[in-house]
Parts: C-alpha cells; structure tokens; sequence
C-alpha cells in the first residue's frame, strides 16, 4: 500500500475530488474518497481496461443512464433489524432497482454491437441482482412523489373515500355559514381554512358568541378569531378519527413492504456496490475526457515513458508538457536549475501520474506513454519545518529521509525534492550524494532536484543517473518549465546580471574569480544547449513533415479502397444490368420467332404485311442497349466523314443548328449559325438528317412518290395530333399513286386514336367508305379505307 504521507504531499486527494464531480451518484462519490491506488499489477490492469472500456462507451454513446440512483445502504440495514421504511425510502430503493434495469439493457445493447468488446461491463451486469418484483410492489403502492396510493390496499381506498365524503360534508355546512346574511359583517374573509387539522372559519372577535363552538387560533393582532362552529364538531371529530385510521393502514403497508425490502437487502447490499463501481469506472472515464488524459500501458519492471506529459492540477492552457523516461539503463534523473524553474512540478506530475494510473485514472499524457507499478511511492518535497517538534527544516527533511531509506527497494520510487538542502553547500552536496547512491544501489527508481554544483557531474560519474535542467529565457529572465533531459541547469546568474545592467567591468572580474574550470563547463553547457535547441527544431520538423506524409499516404490509401470499391461494385451492377438486358432481349426474340413460326405453320393464316412490320419492329426494340448506342455512335461518325455542303448539322458544344457554307480544311467546316458564320472542327459537328415531310414535298414526279408510297399506314405508338397529320398526308399520297384501297394501322389500345382517325376519315371527301379489318387484316386494330 502507497503511504498515506506520499499521497498528501503530491496532493492527491485534489485528484480524487476531481475525478469525484463526474461521478453521478452518492454512491460513486462515497467510493471515490476511499479510492487509493493498488500496488497489484494484475489489479491494476484491469482497473485501466475499465476505464478504457468505460471510455470506449463514452465515445460511442455518448452518455451513460445512471440516473436514479440512490445510496439505499442505510434503508436496507434498517429493514434488517424490523424498522419500518418511510414512503420517501421505499421509493428511493423502487427508483435504484428501476435505475438498475435501465443501465443492464444499455450494457445488453452495446453487447449486440460487435464494434464495442465491453467484457468487464458485461460481467458487472451479470452480477447486478435482479429485483424488478420488489420495484413494481413498491410501485403499486407509492407515487414518484413519496405518497402512498388509495390502491396500495381496499382498505386504504375505503377509509380515504369516507375521509373525502366527511371532508365534503364540513365545507357543504361551512360554506353555508360564510354565504349566509350576516356573514359579510361577522367574518373578516368568506374562506374556510385549517388549523390543527380541523375546519375553521375566521371571525370577527366582537360576533365570537354567534357561532358557538372551539376557537382554535387568533390573528395577531386578536381582532379575528378562527372558529369551530359547534355544528360541525362532530364531523371534524370523524375526520380525525378517519385520519388515524389511514393513517393505521398506512403504516401497515409500509412495514409490508419493509418486510419485502428485509428479504432481498443483501441483494440490494451488492447492487448498490455494483453501480457504485461502474458509476467510479464511468467518472474515471469522463475525466480522461475532459482532460485529454489517455490510458498508459503499464509493467512491473521500474520503466516509465511519459510523453509530452502535464501536471494534472494545472490547467490544460497553462501546463507545459514535458517528455520523460528513464527506469531501464537510467534508474535515477538529477535535475538542476533556478528556483520556480518548475523542477518540483515535474516532480509531483511523475508522482501524481503514477499514483492515478494505479488508481486507474487515465493521465494527462499522449499515447504511447507507458508507467510502472510500484509497491511503495516516497517523496520528500516541499518545506515540511515541524514548529511543533521545534525542528529546522534541513532536521524535518532529514526525518523523512531517514525513514525512507529504511524501506526502500527496487519497487520503490522516491522524490527528493532539493536533496541536502538548509545545511552547510558542501556538507549539503556530499550528504545528497551519499544518500542517491544509497538509494540506487538498492535499484529504486529516483528523481531528485538540487541546487547544488556538485551534483551536475554526479550524472556523468555514473552510467545508471542522467542529468537534466529546467529551460530558462534569458533575453525573457523567465523559466519556460520545460525539462531538458541530459543537460545540466546553468546557473545563469552572470547573463541575467548583465541584462539587468550590471556593469561588464563587475561581471568580468566575477567570471574571474569563478575559475577556469568552472568557465569551461559553463561553456560546454551551452554549447550543449545550443546543439539540443537545433536537433529539436529539426526533429519537430521532421516529425511535422512526417506526419504530413503518413496522413497524405493514409489518405491516399483510402480514396483509393473506396475508388477500388466503386468501380467494382460499378462494374458488378452493370454487368448484371447488361447480362438481364441480353437475358430479356433473347426471351423476347424467341417469342417473336415462336409466334412467326406459328404464322408460318398456320396454313389457314395469310400472314398480313403489317403484322411482319410489327415483328421486325418488336425484333428492333429488343436489341441490347449497347448495340443501339455503338450502332449509333457509328453512323453518326460515318456520316460525320461524309458531310458535304449544304448540309444541316448540328454544333455540339453550343447545341445550335446550321448549316455547311465550305469546308476550310482536312476536318474543319465554315457552319452558317443564324447571322454567324464560324469555323469549327468536324468532331464538334453532328448531321441532322433532314425532316421527312421537307423530302417529300421536295418530291414532285409522281412516279417517285408512286414508287416510294405503301398499301399501309402504321400509326401506333403516335400522339393524337401527329397521326391526324400524317394520315392527311398519307391520304393525299395515296391519291397521287391511283390507290383504291389503303389500310390505316392504330392498333386496339384505349381506342381513342381509332376514334379520331375515323372521325377524321368521315369527313374527307376523297373517301368512299371505311371499315374495320377482317380477322386475317388486323381486326379492330386496323381500319381499311376505299377511296374515290
């Protein structure tokens, strides 16, 4: 167990209050006082896990249910002696089971979920109790509000239900007494109010004989009296009795449901401690959060690696994070440096983070930091004079170093914080150098901060201590706390001296007398300084264009999987649509084979011309997608390579119409587009075949026309207007050819198109007669047309 004189001087119970304003019940609060760090590794483990599982939750969802809960610990302990509970306690322990219930189906729904592994959650919810019979019993008898309900039992309801009639009765009679003639003059208010539990009304003192009966208070200034008219004495003494019997009834049911509350309090006992443990693991989590704290690997083995690592009581913005290791080859840093440098502050953050993180609280650390689990934690920091024991501080400080040298091991990490200090320097810095060695033989893991020269060799004499610095600004004269690892601390006293305005003539002659030694190692310092400063800069670039490389590279990698799976899923869908496209394209050719076939075979059926029209279009229609397109596409290049003046086209990139004037090159062509004239490129040109009623009228021999008109007109598939004109048209071509007999095509349909075409016929006077087609012409589809 870590001592209790450890975790005040690193003040860790201000971390327990911190952790403990997350937390959401009593309860938690409660176990988070007594919360100390473990000193087992394997318990301290698992205490991580839960904590980062608690994190993961978090993160996720959210948020947590635990709303509800109540510390029913002392209400269970009295139902097992036979004390009956109070309404308001029933109902706290209804609320805590109800709580439970909730929380145990949040942890079953993040169990289905296979992105969250919650184990220890789970085995915590596998032990919670389940007493959701108590809850509703309770529940049946007592509101949210701590009353108990007429339901609770028939007698309840009974004696209530006569307790409001009585009640109704005393107003009835009073309410008669304040509306009366004279109650105006009598009473100084027409109300009726309490007093002792019986219905009064206030009178006036002068008219106190009129109404007889018990006075049962008086105003203060004794003008008014609140009176119990005798006429109603008797139905306020019912009241009262009805109350001590609910009243009776009442406290039956309560000791009921105290007994029910006895026979499962153990239950209670370890549900109770249960949320407690994960309402402690969710305000662990929740602090992590807040604080940008993350969980540390840890081991057994002495090792600590912070990374870039902050005082936990200092605030996020002001806290400068400092990188520490040490614990492998190196057991021991020595740290040097002025004063408010910000040395102990990186004593107490190594301490305090060791301390949470065998608590399990995640630390204010980046990933990747790692700690070690300790079986004792000493320190010795701060000015602990003792006016009590009359003793000096170098006498205090001696105490307690005397007591921890004689528990100390290699599981031990101690703290000194300015070893040797408030003696004689040289005395001082011999004791310091004694005790670090006594200590690192033993094989603890050491951090010490000291003032003394001595001691900035100390590291270089021995392979397992390195030495270290607090960083200090001189053009600033201020420290930037931040911890420079390998590097001594430089007194700094001759630059600051000289910034302030000392005369160089005085800091001269004082280098002077310092000596050439002592010139020479400042001046390796600084030398080592200026190398540090440089190769971190370079590394913090190296890092920062690295970083940049692995997120680009990551980024990359993902644009490519979601492209990679885009286009496969793409290519997928349509080879699929082409594939059900060929599919129905060949079930539907066969059809149309099948019924030609049939035709043919059907030596009574004379297969009609515009049925073998209706097939090849049918056989058309059906032709794969991909074939119309590049079928398209190729006549569209074809005639594209035959353009010729006069030509109408159409210009691609404006979507215009016009027409070729010359061609101005190998595969450019003057366009004439309205007003303009403009050279473009063939591949931007698109041939318009001309409309088909302008070739016609272009058609003036009638043998042409003779040679170019059918025996049929197939209207199908055309909008009413359309088909009126074209059958105009076909009309009037007929004639030119000598035709006697023509057949018209709209197909059965709704039969709206076949209704306008006849209509149309009826009135034309070129036409003798129409009729339907027979059952080899088409039938109600076609309609046949004698001309004259």
């Amino acid at each position: 167990m870590i001592a209790q004189r450890a975790l005040k001087t690193l003040e860790y119970d201000k971390i327990r209050e911190q952790v403990a304003n997350f937390c959401t019940s009593s309860i938690g609060k409660t176990q988070i006082e007594q919360l100390i760090p473990e000193t087992d590794y394997e318990k301290v483990v698992e205490l991580l896990e839960e904590m980062d599982e608690g994190l993961s939750i978090l993160r996720v969802k959210g948020n947590v249910p635990m709303g509800g809960i109540f510390d029913i610990r002392a209400s269970a302990k009295r139902s097992q002696i036979g004390g009956m509970l109070s309404s308001s306690e029933l109902m706290e322990i209804a609320s805590t089971i109800r709580a439970s219930r909730i929380l145990r189906n949040f942890i079953e729904s993040i169990e289905e979920e296979e992105d969250i592994k919650i184990p220890h959650f789970i085995e915590r919810k596998e032990q919670m109790p389940i007493l959701t019979a108590l809850q509703h019993e309770i529940n049946d008898c007592i509101d949210d509000n701590g009353a108990v309900l007429d339901s609770a039992s028939v007698t309840l309801r009974s004696i209530r239900q006569s307790l409001r009639s009585e009640e109704a009765k005393v107003r009835s009679k009073l309410e008669s007494l304040i509306r009366g003639s004279n109650a105006s003059k009598m009473l100084s208010d027409a109300i009726i109010t309490i007093r002792n539990e019986r219905f009064v009304i206030p009178v006036k003192q002068e008219y106190r004989a009129h109404y007889g009966g018990i006075v049962h208070d008086q105003s203060s200034s004794g003008q008014t009296l609140f009176i119990e008219p005798e006429s109603i004495v008797q139905l306020n003494n019912e009241i009262g009795r009805l109350k001590v019997k609910e009243q009776v009834e009442i406290e039956r049911i309560l000791l009921e449901l105290s007994s029910k509350v006895q026979e499962v309090s153990h239950e209670l006992f370890i549900l109770i401690h249960i949320l407690g443990d994960i309402d402690v693991i969710l305000a662990k989590a929740k602090y992590g959060q807040a604080n940008k704290c993350t969980k540390p690997k840890m081991n057994d083995e002495g090792y600590i690696r912070l990374v870039r690592a902050r005082h936990p009581l200092i605030s996020i913005d002001e806290a400068v994070p400092n990188t520490i290791e040490f614990g492998h080859d190196i057991t021991a840093i020595v740290i040097t440096g002025p004063n408010t440098g910000g040395k102990t502050v990186t004593l107490k953050t190594v301490g305090l983070c060791t301390l949470m993180a065998q608590a399990g609280i995640p630390v204010p650390a980046l990933d990747g930091s790692e700690l070690a689990v300790f079986d004792q934690l000493f320190a010795d920091i701060g000015d602990e004079q003792s006016i009590e024991q009359s003793l000096s501080t170098f006498s205090s400080h001696m105490v307690n170093i005397v007591d921890i040298l004689s528990k100390v091991d290699e599981h031990s990490l101690v703290l000194f914080d300015e070893l040797g200090a408030g003696t004689d320097p040289q005395e001082g810095a011999a004791l310091a150098i004694s005790i670090l060695d006594e200590v690192i033989d033993c094989g603890a893991r050491v951090m010490a901060t000291t003032h003394y020269p001595e001691l900035k060799a100390y590291g270089y004499n021995r392979p397992s201590v390195v030495n270290a610095s607090v960083e200090f600004d001189v053009e600033t004269l201020s420290p930037t706390y931040r911890l420079l690892i390998g590097v001594p601390g430089r007194s700094n006293a001759f630059e600051i001296s000289k910034r302030l305005g000392l005369k160089e003539s005085i800091i001269n002659k004082a280098r002077g007398y310092t000596g050439t030694d002592r010139h020479e190692v400042e001046s390796m310092i600084a030398s080592l300084e200026e190398s540090r400063l440089r190769s971190e800069r370079e590394a913090d670039e190296a890092h920062t264009l690295l970083e940049e490389a692995n997120h680009l590279h990551k980024e990359l990698e993902e644009k490519l999987k979601t492209y990679d799976e885009k286009k496969e899923n793409l290519e997928k869908k349509a080879k699929e649509k082409a594939r059900k496209i060929v599919d129905e394209a060949k079930a539907e050719a066969e059809k149309i084979i099948a019924e030609l076939r049939k035709m043919r075979e059907d030596a009574s059926h004379a297969v009609k011309e515009h049925e073998l029209i209706e097939a090849r279009k049918r056989l058309d229609e059906v032709a794969p997608i991909e074939n119309k397109v590049l079928k398209k596409q190729a006549q569209i290049r074809e005639r594209a390579q035959n353009l010729k003046v006069g030509d109408e086209v159409k210009v691609l990139s404006y979507g215009q119409k016009g027409t070729l004037i010359e061609k101005a090159g190998d595969h450019e062509w003057v366009v004439q587009i309205g007003i303009l004239k403009m050279k473009l490129d063939e591949s931007d040109l698109q041939y318009v075949k001309p409309d088909k009623q302008q070739q016609t009228v272009t058609m003036t021999n009638v043998k042409n026309r003779n040679s170019q008109v059918k025996l049929e007109l197939d209207l199908r598939g055309e909008r009413y207007e359309d088909a009126i004109l074209k059958t105009e048209k076909y009309i009037d071509d007929a004639l030119l050819a000598n035709y006697h007999r023509v057949s018209i095509i709209h197909g059965k349909g709704t039969g709206a198109l076949r209704q306008g075409i006849q209509n149309y016929l009826k009135g034309h006077k070129r036409v003798k007669t129409f009729r339907y087609g027979e059952a080899g012409e088409g039938g109600f589809g076609v309609t046949v047309v004698e001309l004259k």
